[in-house]
């Protein structure tokens, strides 16, 4: 009777993911490697960009054979859903025949409510400068180790962020990020001391969306899931 309970529990989870957090010790079939959880919030399955848009209205990134591709010029690729504290999984790729230094290297990132940004970059086999390195919260804390792979091999990031929280405007309580890169912990609760690379105010909404950097760099993604988080106590 049990499992039938807990089975019945995975059933009823709505298509595409939960309207809100699954409460503690809900039934979440974790689906076979490689796949989405249950009550995640599928962004991009290889098929069609629906939960994006750009800042002028559609998205115009390419997808083929199942992988998003940045078009540079084509402008930032920005969430249609608002998310506060989430766990999110996405796959990317630097391109095989990346050229450049630095950071023209197979640039672009993550940003967290708009703001807070996860570096993606070509930081193979380098040690210099890691406050801008791949895996970065963006000037604001390395990587605690770099376990970046290849240009042309895929990468993992799984993203624990929870929110910063404000009152009336005021900053009540820092952000903070927990990253594993291709399975590795680099980020144990890093504290977001605000916006990464700029000093503009943020703006104080719990759920905001998060958008993929379109930096010039043909980077490739795959794979992107949410899952909504309850807050902690």
């Amino acid at each position: 009777m049990r499992g039938a309970i807990a089975l019945a529990a995975i059933l009823l989870l709505p298509e595409g993911g939960p309207a809100g957090p699954v409460p503690p010790n809900a039934a979440v079939d974790p689906g076979p490697p490689g796949s989405p959880p249950s009550d995640a919030v599928v962004l991009f399955d290889g098929k069609d960009l629906s939960r994006w848009r750009s800042r002028n209205g559609e998205p115009g990134w390419e997808v083929k054979d199942g992988v998003l591709t940045v078009a540079p010029g084509k402008g930032d690729l920005i969430t249609r859903d608002a998310f506060g504290d989430i766990q999110l999984h996405l796959e990317w790729r630097i391109p095989a025949g990346v050229t450049g230094e630095g950071e023209s290297r197979g640039n672009s990132g993550i940003k967290l409510h708009e703001a807070y940004e996860i570096q993606i970059l070509d930081s193979y086999g380098k040690t210099e400068k890691p406050l801008t390195a791949a895996g970065a919260l963006y000037k604001q804390a390395a990587p605690l180790v770099n376990v970046c792979r290849k240009p042309g091999e895929w990468q993992v990031f799984d993203i624990v962020f929870r929110a910063p929280r404000f009152d009336g405007g005021a900053l009540k309580k820092h952000g903070t990020v927990t990253v594993f890169q291709n399975g590795v912990l680099i980020h144990d609760r890093a504290t977001i001391q605000g916006r990464t690379n700029s000093t503009q105010p943020v703006k104080p909404d719990l759920e905001q969306p998060f958008f993929l950097q379109d930096h010039g760099s043909t980077v490739s993604f795959r794979n992107i899931w949410v899952r909504k988080l309850e807050p902690l106590l």
